[in-house]
């Protein structure tokens, strides 16, 4: 069995969310195809082929006999024209093509996989860039309606998905999220008064990671943080804002000066890998009060380093917190200072939660996402060759 996979999302420097989910996934894919099966999916031997506009990364898995790269153009549009040209010009065709965003290569007559990890541009669509929202919404319904299977990450966006597209419920498979696998150093090596001199960190703070978009609802995050005490324990308290700048962020960036806050919130656009699990273990709480997440993995990431978690009572985020966070209605800045400030007072209930993260957390592995994806592949082409 031959597994086309569009390896273009996490072929990129920087990934989050989508690409953090096909790299995660690519990982695996390698690792297991390594394993005591020898490459066996079910009773066949997989071979994969790894399909790219650019020069793959030299963190990608490397190549073996049953691992291969293709890289080819021309760039644009390469989804919708260099892409399908080149499936139909292989000399052996993948048995299924795996996309692992929204997007499904156009003329192809071979089976494909998508997808979808939220549909916050139908829900949001005021939130978006108007080329980003044509695109999410014309594309994506296109791929839904060719796809043999779509993978999702939750089951709120399963049924988002069979209601918007009318897919049958069978054409669609949750593959939960793993935890990204941190190797950086321990917090006791790395210790926070190094990211005091460096980034102005002092004394107590909330945290929040994320792309800085309207949708991760940071202005109410900021005015919520504007009524809580200056001050904890004789310390000014701050709060502490990762990520780097996706769309329409203005709004945000203008929001500690209209609040009065401008002192206490940090920017950092990006940090490393040794420096974000210090930022986590440290903090008073992880705060994501989202309009919306397809799944939400940073509350994972916060619980993998012992940090309680506050976030959104909507879509899938019950789903990633489990009983492990503290749950608010996202448009309503009072109920988000007040779990902010209930944390801020309380050890005992940062310990609780601190607990039930770390039972939340094992639920979780890229593993388990790779075999069930790999599975519902397997099953299209098995399926593919009793109708044929």
């Amino acid at each position: 069995m031959i597994i086309g996979i569009d390896g273009n999302e996490a072929n990129v420097a920087t990934r989050v969310g989508i690409g953090e989910y096909a790299f995660q996934l690519l990982t695996e894919f390698k690792r297991l195809s390594l394993g005591s099966n020898s490459g066996l999916i079910g009773k066949e031997r997989a071979f994969f082929k790894i399909l790219l506009k650019e020069s793959k990364l030299a963190d990608l898995p490397i190549e073996n006999e049953t691992w291969r790269y293709d890289v080819f153009g021309p760039r644009p549009f390469w989804t919708q024209i260099a892409l399908p040209l080149h499936l139909r010009l292989m000399k052996k065709a993948p048995d299924i093509f795996f996309s692992p965003s929204h997007y499904a290569p156009r003329f192809s007559k071979i089976p494909t996989a998508i997808s979808i990890m939220d549909l916050s541009y139908h829900y949001f669509p005021q939130l978006f860039r108007k080329k980003d929202l044509y695109q999410l919404t014309h594309w994506t319904s296109y791929s839904a309606k060719k796809a043999s299977v779509i993978f999702t990450i939750s089951e709120a966006s399963k049924k988002d998905i069979i209601r918007l597209y009318g897919v049958d419920e069978d054409r669609v498979v949750v593959t939960y999220p793993g935890v990204k696998p941190f190797t950086s150093l321990t917090p006791q090596v790395y210790p926070i008064h190094m990211l005091q001199s460096k980034y102005g960190i002092s004394g107590p703070y909330f945290l929040f990671v994320g792309t800085l978009q309207p949708r991760k609802n940071i202005v109410r995050l900021i005015e919520a943080f504007s009524s809580l005490p200056l001050e904890s324990n004789g310390e000014k308290l701050l709060l502490v804002i990762v990520g780097k700048r996706g769309w329409l962020y203005e709004e945000i960036l203008e929001a500690p000066e209209k609040y009065g806050v401008e002192k206490r919130v940090r920017f950092l656009e990006s940090v490393t890998d040794d420096e974000l699990p210090v930022l986590y273990r440290n903090s008073i709480a992880y705060v994501l009060p989202s309009l919306y997440e397809g799944f939400g993995l940073p509350v994972l990431e916060a619980m993998q380093h012992e940090c309680p978690v506050i976030t959104s009572n909507v879509s899938s985020l019950p789903e990633a917190g489990g009983d492990a966070a503290l749950y608010v209605d996202p448009e309503n800045v009072s109920d988000i200072a007040r779990k902010m400030k209930s944390l801020l007072e309380s050890k005992t209930l940062r310990q609780e939660l601190i607990a039930k993260g770390k039972k939340q957390v094992a639920r979780f592995s890229w593993e388990k996402t790779a075999k069930k994806t790999l599975q519902a592949l397997s099953e299209v082409v098995q399926k593919k060759g009793t109708t044929s």
